[in-house]
């Protein structure tokens, strides 16, 4: 794999994460390549994995997901089999959105995303404190979204 992304690749790159629908014709001319090195820029790049996948951007509170929730984790004990359970109970649930481990206090920092109150009630007392992975759990709940996207600075 290359890695080497020159001012091109990543004039598709924005372009692309603006609208990835994009015709390939669409996108030539948007940049000011002809369609063919457009499209072989653009295999190359999905080929190597810059391109991870395309997808549509749902709405959040349309499809009845009101509440976004961070949620700070500490384990139960910090080995490798514990960290590899959470990881794997993280992969189960489709109500994360995203898991990081951290530095400093706690160990993971999630944003999971529910209907409601009900529902982060249950997915923290049903699923998270009950794990055997998890010793504490603190919620907070976002008030309101300033900034929401997962476009790169490219």
């Amino acid at each position: 794999m290359d890695n080497e992304l020159d001012m091109q690749d990543r004039k598709i790159l924005a372009a692309l994460q603006e609208d990835a629908r994009l015709t390939n014709n669409d996108l030539a001319e948007r940049i000011n390549l002809s369609p063919s090195q457009c499209s072989r820029r653009r295999a190359r790049l999905e080929r190597e994995g810059f391109i991870a996948g395309y997808h549509a951007r749902i709405d959040r509170e349309k499809t009845g997901f009101g509440l976004v929730n961070f949620i700070t984790v500490t384990l139960s004990t910090h080995n490798r089999n514990n960290a590899a359970r959470f990881a794997d109970l993280m992969a189960r649930l489709p109500e994360v959105q995203e898991a990081h481990s951290l530095t400093g206090e706690m160990d993971y920092i999630l944003k999971v995303v529910t209907k409601d109150l009900r529902g982060l009630s249950d997915f923290v007392n049903e699923m998270l404190l009950p794990h055997e992975a998890v010793q504490n759990v603190k919620t907070s709940i976002a008030l309101e979204t300033l900034k929401d996207t997962s476009a790169l600075p490219l």
